[in-house]
């Protein structure tokens, strides 16, 4: 794994981690509706999380060489 692979977990970990929290505290203001901020972070965490994790590389097969 690269430094910036690294990185984009680590930041994906925190997004994710962010927005578990903000959903959960929101819940306790108001028991009928989320938070829509914390389903965008989860969300931007995910896709960080997958292009982190190098899933979204391009990898040919051996017919496209």
């Amino acid at each position: 794994m690269t430094t910036q692979q690294i990185l984009e977990l680590a930041i994906a970990l925190v997004l994710i981690a962010a927005s578990v929290w903000l959903y959960r505290r929101r819940g306790r203001d108001d028991a009928q509706h989320g938070s829509q901020g914390a389903v965008i972070l989860l969300v931007i965490g995910a896709i960080i999380l997958v292009h982190g994790l190098g899933l979204l590389d391009y990898r040919p097969m051996g017919t496209e060489r």
